[in-house]
């Protein structure tokens, strides 16, 4: 019996599968969810404050751990980027694990100049897309296995000075702003009272609307998180405490911060936002964090990125852009560049070589000038000296004419002497004595 007869005589010649009202697509959220557990989540966090301003230990009390962290001089010359990575097997809850990485800007704020302060941070920032974006562009991707290091929370930590921020407070947050998401936070809120407080809140909201910076909303275009969104929205910037140490209150051990006066609880929402911050940051919104930074910092970089290496969406007539015409017409530029740099470089030489002949010119001229000076000051020499030499010469004919003309008139006074007394006085003494 054939394929078709065995049809025929079970059912005839309906072929079609009767379907019942379950079909079973419902389940798909589950299975996203099980292939994210399974593949764990990756959390950046840019902590950026000055030096003692309470970052590591914010950051402790966020995630109830101690994170590895070392004490750090008020006095380095310039401003560091650090990243700590914490892998799943040390962040895990209810089977769900995060590979959290906190990046720390070492000597922010510390230096008498601070025109620099922000550079290394845009810099960091900046090579972590570059990282992401040039592991997309390979033949061979691998995303899934990739360790995404883009920064998606930065927490900017805000001095409680109680009175507005500091200009390198604004300069750096209207740099980072189409970045990252900034979530600005007062530190160490304990230190400033609570109608000073409300006053302090209400100070930074305005001069960050009057100097344009554009910290993270809260969504509010979820139904389910709207409303409490637009609340915490209200709140922004947090005010936070953190502590490491633990104290019994009621029994319970809790993070707090122990004064003469009083305690300062950590989680006490009466006592400051942190409760607050921890659940916007993580429980609430850490993934719209993360979709935020792909899908629209990541992609205002990555569109910067591309048209900078002249890539575009369509040509002058509408007609798609091939890769091969993007990659020629760059090589043809490229080409062209080096010819010009070729050209610059050759007359940059041939400039040189001028300039080195006009010197070795200049020093010929200065060498001749010189060795005709010495040659003149030679023949005036020797002039002074045979003019010396001369008289010299006419003092010993001279002498040579006395000394012959003394002689001449000693001899002629002993003739003379010899002619009067007719023999030399010498014999004539002789003779006289002999008689």
């Amino acid at each position: 019996m054939t394929a078709v007869e065995v049809l025929r005589h079970l059912g005839g010649d309906d072929r079609q599968m009767k379907l019942s009202g379950h079909v079973g697509f419902d389940s798909l959220p589950d299975q996203l969810v099980n292939k994210s557990v399974n593949k764990g989540f990756d959390f950046n966090i840019l902590c950026v404050g000055e030096t003692g301003i309470g970052k590591s230990t914010i950051m402790d009390s966020l995630f109830k751990t101690t994170f590895e962290s070392e004490p750090v001089s008020h006095h380095l010359p310039t401003v560091s980027v650090t990243a700590h990575t914490y892998g799943k097997s040390e962040l895990q809850e209810s089977n769900v694990g995060l590979r959290l990485t906190i990046v720390d800007t070492v000597g922010y704020g510390d230096q008498i100049d601070k025109t620099a302060s922000v550079k290394p941070i845009i810099d960091y920032i900046d090579q972590q897309y570059e990282n992401y974006l040039q592991e997309e562009l390979k033949i061979k991707r691998s995303l899934t296995l990739f360790h995404d290091t883009r920064i998606h929370a930065c927490i900017y930590f805000i001095s409680p000075t109680g009175h507005s921020l500091k200009s390198l407070d604004l300069v750096c947050m209207q740099q980072l702003d189409s970045k990252v998401n900034i979530i600005p936070v007062i530190a160490k809120a304990d230190t400033v009272s609570k109608p000073e407080l409300v006053e302090f809140k209400k100070r930074i909201v305005d001069e960050l609307k009057k100097n344009n910076v554009k910290i993270y909303h809260f969504p509010t275009d979820d139904e389910t998180v709207a409303d409490m969104n637009a609340s915490m929205n209200s709140l922004m910037p947090f005010a936070v405490v953190g502590s490491r140490d633990e104290v019994e209150i009621g029994g319970e051990m809790v993070r707090a911060r122990v004064y003469p006066w009083g305690t300062v609880e950590v989680e006490n929402e009466n006592h400051g936002d942190f409760v607050k911050l921890r659940e916007m940051l993580i429980r609430t919104n850490m993934e719209d964090l993360r979709e935020t930074t792909h899908y629209e910092h990541y992609e205002l970089f990555r569109k910067n990125r591309l048209q900078e290496m002249g890539f575009a969406d369509s040509t002058a007539d509408n007609r798609p852009v091939r890769l091969y015409d993007v990659i020629e017409k760059k090589r043809i530029e490229h080409m062209k560049e080096m010819e010009t740099k070729e050209e610059q470089m050759r007359q940059m030489f041939v400039d040189k070589v001028k300039q080195k002949e006009a010197e070795l010119k200049k020093a010929e001229q200065d060498l001749h000038s010189k060795f005709d000076n010495l040659r003149k000051m030679h023949a005036e020499e020797k002039r002074k000296m045979d003019d010396k030499r001369r008289m010299l010469e006419e003092e010993i004919n001279e002498f040579n004419r006395n000394k012959a003309a003394a002689q001449a008139a000693q001899a002629q006074a002993e003739r003379d002497l010899t002619t009067h007394t007719g023999s030399s006085p010498v014999l004539g003494r002789k003779s006289g004595k002999k008689k």
